[in-house]
């Protein structure tokens, strides 16, 4: 689904992982197996998780799915019915920015933390389309810990784009995908053991 390829002189072209309608691309491992490893680490120990809520058919829903919000300023984020201040960045997490930062041209002032602690954990189909993120804005994941599938659905053709999200990788969403197209993180009786998603970015503040 999708496909990197080496030009002769060494320079990585990034193919667009969606057939239309949208902007994906998949750098692979920006970061080294024992650096992504540290990483991990710190995120699951020193990140200020909390149980996500959302409201769905009138209910409250609390999900096995751990968060924490981080940006350059303590603003607020309204999604799934709640609202939600930013903690400020941890010298590490701002450290990682960093490097997701110079990985793909992009510059991020928050990010969403996503905690999966097994493979019976994940995220059901959605777009991250509120309004206080910069329209057609990039939106930059990084993957620590058990690799995953992730999965696209257009949603006006219901074509589907899946790919599996490896330790210490990189995925980036720009353009129009966030208006086109829904993405989830399929559940898994795999043993996947747990990973961390850091979704950074780019919020109108």
């Amino acid at each position: 689904m999708y496909c990197n390829d080496l030009f002769e002189n060494g320079v990585l072209e990034l193919i667009d992982v969606l057939p239309r309608d949208g902007e994906v691309y998949y750098h692979g491992n920006i970061v080294g197996v024992a650096s992504a490893d540290l990483y991990l680490d710190r995120c699951i120990n020193e990140l200020s998780w909390e149980s996500d809520r959302a409201f769905m058919f009138g209910k409250e829903i609390v999900t096995k799915r751990k968060v924490a919000w981080y940006a350059d300023k303590p603003v607020s984020y309204k999604y799934s019915g709640y609202t939600k201040t930013a903690l400020l960045w941890p010298d590490f997490l701002r450290e990682i920015k960093h490097q997701v930062e110079h990985s793909c041209n992009e510059v991020f002032n928050s990010c969403l933390c996503n905690f999966y602690s097994s493979g019976e954990e994940g995220m059901s189909w959605h777009s991250d389309g509120e309004k206080e993120l910069l329209t057609n804005g990039a939106i930059g994941a990084l993957s620590l810990g058990g690799e995953r599938k992730f999965s696209f659905k257009h949603k006006q053709l219901g074509e589907s784009v899946s790919l599996n999200l490896a330790h210490g990788s990189l995925l980036i969403m720009k353009g129009t995908t966030q208006k086109n197209w829904l993405h989830s993180l399929p559940k898994t009786k795999k043993e996947v053991g747990p990973r961390v998603s850091l979704t950074f970015r780019q919020m109108c503040f």
